[in-house]
């Protein structure tokens, strides 16, 4: 008696759930086309205004480089007796020291907040809290001049003039007069402004720390505080000095509240609590725009080049260490 002998063979057009594949363009390829052709559009668009915003600031503002002094001195009424160095210096310097006094304030501030958003605070609580830092981030900028202005500015008086009484004698707390309006009321309104941005992004980070770091870091024997400091921030780094670098860029480039609260003044000098002493790139083409024309104005576009410049550098500057730092985390 013979048995008959059935020998199954795999169908080549068939795939491992019995769905034959057609021949032809496969399911999406036009979609994908279309996405990638949009993709590479929003690049170049990109490139593009970054360029346009480029050559507009060297264009409009290369006369202001080339003027002479006279020139200078006769059609620029701000610049009296003033190459365009020496009357950009203390500019740059003023928006520089406010920044970084603002960031000074505001990381350690935004770490300790997000640290208890996503490590230690209740879920109900994290979540409020969340939400209310988004909530600052939407703030507009006048609406934080005008609480800086009429409630931090008497609010830090006594706190000045005790400052310059018992320590007046280190030239960082001298000379003070009220009322506060001076460039360390108007930094820490900046920090106050940058601080939900750092916040937000720098919780996000410590939310993608890899559980398994932290679980096996408590295996160990580590402590909460052992395990934020052995898991959680080394992994983060890259990602704080990011945030960073976010706030320090809207600092930078603040207007209206730093125009609001600070008192200007042309000089270089570390008197934080001295009124009349410093004044940011983008407070005074904000406050000398509107009447300026021919010369003036084009001063004024140098400066917003140089800021421009700043902003640029502080940013490569970021990049590069977090390029350095990349093996501390998982993003690039």
């Amino acid at each position: 008696m013979s048995r008959k002998v059935v020998v199954a063979t795999r169908n080549p057009d068939a795939t491992d759930t019995g769905v034959a594949i057609t021949a032809g363009k496969a399911p999406g390829r036009t979609g994908n086309r279309v996405f990638s052709v949009l993709s590479f559009g929003a690049g170049i668009f990109i490139m593009i205004v970054l360029a346009l915003v480029t050559i507009f600031l060297f264009r409009d503002s290369f006369p202001a480089f080339v003027a002479d002094q006279a020139q200078l001195d006769e059609d620029v009424s701000f610049m009296r007796g003033k190459s365009f160095l020496s009357y950009a210096a203390p500019l740059i310097f003023g928006t520089l020291l406010s920044s970084l006094i603002a960031l000074a304030v505001a990381v350690p501030l935004s770490i300790a907040v997000a640290l208890f958003i996503s490590h230690f605070a209740p879920r109900r609580l994290a979540q409020g809290l969340g939400y209310l830092v988004d909530l600052l981030a939407a703030i507009p900028s006048v609406v934080y001049g005008l609480w800086g202005f009429l409630w931090l500015v008497p609010l830090m008086n006594p706190i000045y003039q005790w400052l310059t009484t018992h320590l007046g004698f280190i030239p960082l707390f001298a000379d003070y007069q009220a009322p506060a309006k001076n460039i360390m009321t108007a930094s820490l309104v900046l920090a106050v402004m940058i601080l939900p941005i750092i916040t937000a992004t720098v919780r996000e980070v410590f939310l993608q720390t890899p559980t398994l770091h932290e679980e096996a870091s408590l295996a160990l024997g580590a402590t909460r505080y052992e395990m934020v400091r052995q898991a959680v921030l080394p992994f983060a780094r890259s990602g704080i000095i990011s945030a960073s670098m976010l706030g320090l860029g809207r600092a930078l480039g603040e207007t209206m509240a730093v125009l609001m609260i600070m008192s200007s003044g042309l000089f270089i000098n570390l008197k934080i609590l001295a009124p009349g002493q410093h004044q940011t790139i983008a407070a005074n083409i904000a406050s000398q725009f509107r009447e300026a024309f021919g010369l003036s104005r084009e001063v004024l576009l140098a400066t917003g080049l140089v800021l421009f410049v700043i902003t640029f550098l502080v940013n490569s500057l970021a990049r590069w260490i977090i390029a350095r730092r990349a093996e501390f985390s998982g993003a690039n």
